[in-house]
């Protein structure tokens, strides 16, 4: 399973449109107004558990993405546009200096900050002056989707492949696949390419040989 959700990511790039946001109308919404300039506020940030669509939203924006978890010290960011950062708890010491330092910098440019991290500003371990700016700009949590949210979302993206999949092969996928959608959609796409390799209908058989065959890979 680790080969083919890191293999097969779907075929279209994180968007807005393609973010599957469930019980999340109200977070998209107001990122979409934020980033269309409705909301004024120089930070948005974004918590939640894993596997709930914070690096799709962060990646569906545009900014200059930065993964704090691979580079912590924010070596090398620059504040010449707007940034999107994130698992920001994963910050060293001296990428907290110099995310405080691109939030003054990006503020006086009239530049946005996006972020995300598993919990609100204030219960993050993180120095008082960056806690302080962070907290003050729009905090939403994404919450994650139901497994009857993901099972539509799958079904879904199905359809639009005509990929016929039965409830119980949707069932099979949600007890036996990695539970976020990137991966779960990785899945449809994976499922898409090996139907039309073999020309064989998607069965519980055919899942479970795809499932073995790229945990084995």
């Amino acid at each position: 399973m680790r080969q083919l959700t890191l293999d097969l990511l779907p075929e279209s790039p994180p968007s807005l449109d393609n973010f599957v946001a469930g019980g999340n109308d109200e977070t998209v919404a107001a990122l979409t107004g934020w980033l269309a300039g409705a909301l004024e506020a120089t930070a948005f940030c974004l918590h939640g558990e894993a596997g709930c669509g914070k690096t799709h939203l962060l990646l569906a924006c545009g900014f200059n993405y930065i993964d704090a978890a691979a580079n912590p010290g924010l070596d090398g960011v620059t504040a010449d546009g707007p940034l999107a950062v994130d698992n920001v708890e994963a910050l060293d010491a001296s990428g907290q200096i110099a995310l405080f330092a691109l939030f003054n910098q990006l503020r006086a440019s009239g530049e946005r900050l996006l972020t995300a991290a598993g919990q609100p500003p204030s219960h993050l371990a993180l120095r008082e002056d960056l806690r302080t700016r962070l907290g003050a700009g729009l905090i939403y949590r994404l919450q994650p989707l139901s497994d009857a949210e993901k099972a539509a979302a799958l079904a879904a993206q199905a359809r639009e492949r005509a990929l016929k999949l039965t409830p119980e092969a949707i069932d099979y996928l949600m007890r036996h696949a990695p539970r976020n959608m990137r991966a779960l959609s990785a899945l449809i796409v994976a499922l898409d390419r090996y139907t039309l390799e073999h020309k064989r209908a998607v069965t519980l058989p055919l899942l479970r040989e795809l499932l073995t065959q790229e945990a084995t890979a």
